[in-house]
């Protein structure tokens, strides 16, 4: 099934997967190296292939796939990789929420490109994204898309004249992890009134009213509530504010933002990174936040409002909140930029999902990083990257008909003329 340009129905497959809960591993780095230059290739590049189809043709019966090739679902793109002539190191940097999928990506790869290795540098979106287009790194790993003003510079810090394309490879919901010890053992529920006030400085005591009417069976404390944000540059927060801006409006309005601290309501606690805001909030009784969902350890979460019920995060109902998002318009063909749809009709969805993508140039100028960049972006968009990712991250799996054009878009990454 060809999706048209403007909208595609991502309809998450998911696995009955347990949400993994994440530790201090998590907040770890996802690479402990310090950034080095690619290793030279100790091998002969391969004849470059074809770019793939959307559907993938079927191995030959008596051409069984050598032990690095993997037979992938038929349009994943995994069988046109060979992983045992890629070679060399890339690197990559950004979404801090991507750590623990990051991980179990760069053990499965690294298990198929034995000759390659994947780094990784957490610093956040806003950072990742930067130190791509200064050419820092390969890759960038952002829960946001390139700005328009971005993907121009993308023409220009790329090799040719294509610029860059995004690949949402990840989706994952953002949680709200709170710490009210009071109220322990019970679900916390919020409307998206009520979360828009709380992070807009409008709602500031746990006992307020408007919370209590939405919780009945629960004995609220008199206690100042404190709402942790990111100080740094952050897709999270991105994602996390353009909920709020499509959900409640008259409340939030200061749009969807990146930097709270210069663009948002001011107040509350500012921590940076994933693992800073989890901390805080563990550390602050009365404390509130939002981290991708992977993060939050044993921290308890808020049930959110959606159609009239209270839906609690899962990766099986945030990858619903793609079905009917629509493509960003006026980029490449190839390029999987989404406007995420927060104001989901039914119920079985939760809305604060995080779309984070992995950010590549459509031409280099180079093999190596051509080879290591299409080996790497395929098998994280595979069945089994996927279910990577899923058992790392508990992460909802892109579904087949996105992986299928997604593969089609890596298959045009090449050396520029």
């Amino acid at each position: 099934m060809k999706l048209s340009p403007k909208r595609f129905a991502a309809t998450a497959i998911v696995a009955s997967l347990a949400l993994a809960a994440c530790g201090d591993d998590d907040d770890e780095p996802a690479a402990d190296e310090p950034t080095e230059e690619p290793a030279e290739a100790t091998a002969e590049e391969p004849a470059e292939e074809p770019a793939a189809d959307t559907t993938m043709a079927e191995e030959p019966a008596d051409e069984p796939a050598s032990d690095t090739t993997m037979a992938g679902g038929d349009m994943d793109g995994m069988e046109e990789i060979d992983f045992s002539a890629v070679s060399g190191t890339l690197i990559g940097a950004g979404a801090s929420s991507q750590a623990a999928a990051m991980q179990g990506w760069q053990a499965g790869f690294q298990s198929l490109a034995t000759s390659a290795t994947v780094e990784y540098d957490p610093i956040g979106s806003g950072g990742g994204r930067e130190t791509f287009l200064s050419g820092g790194s390969d890759f960038a790993g952002s829960d946001a898309a390139l700005k328009d003003e971005e993907y121009e510079a993308s023409i220009d810090r790329c090799a040719g004249d294509q610029g860059a394309i995004n690949l949402p490879h990840y989706i994952s919901p953002i949680a709200l992890p709170y710490n009210l010890p009071s109220i322990e053992g019970s679900t916390l529920n919020l409307t998206p009134e009520l979360i828009a006030g709380i992070f807009a400085n409008q709602i500031t005591n746990w006992n307020d009213p408007a919370i209590a009417a939405v919780n009945p069976d629960l004995e609220l404390p008199d206690l100042t509530i404190n709402p942790v944000h990111r100080s740094d540059d952050s897709g999270t927060t991105e994602n996390f504010t353009d909920y709020m801006s499509q959900t409640a409006p008259d409340i939030w309005t200061y749009g969807e933002i990146e930097p709270w601290d210069t663009d948002g309501p001011g107040g509350g606690e500012g921590a940076p990174q994933t693992s800073g805001v989890v901390a805080a909030v563990n550390a602050g009784e009365g404390s509130i936040g939002y981290a991708d969902a992977s993060q939050i350890g044993d921290l308890p979460a808020a049930a959110v409002g959606v159609a009239g019920e209270f839906v609690e995060f899962s990766p099986e109902a945030a990858g619903r909140i793609v079905d009917a998002s629509e493509r960003t318009g006026g980029r490449s063909e190839y390029d999987f930029a989404i406007e995420v749809n927060r104001n989901p009709e039914s119920a079985d969805t939760y809305p604060i999902a995080l779309v984070s993508y992995h950010i590549v140039c459509l031409q280099y100028d180079n093999q190596e990083t051509v080879d290591l960049v299409k080996a790497f972006m395929t098998y994280v968009g595979s069945d089994e990257g996927q279910a990577a990712s899923a058992a790392s991250a508990g992460s909802a799996p892109i579904s087949p008909e996105v992986q299928a054009q997604i593969a089609e878009s890596i298959a045009q990454i090449s050396v520029a003329g």
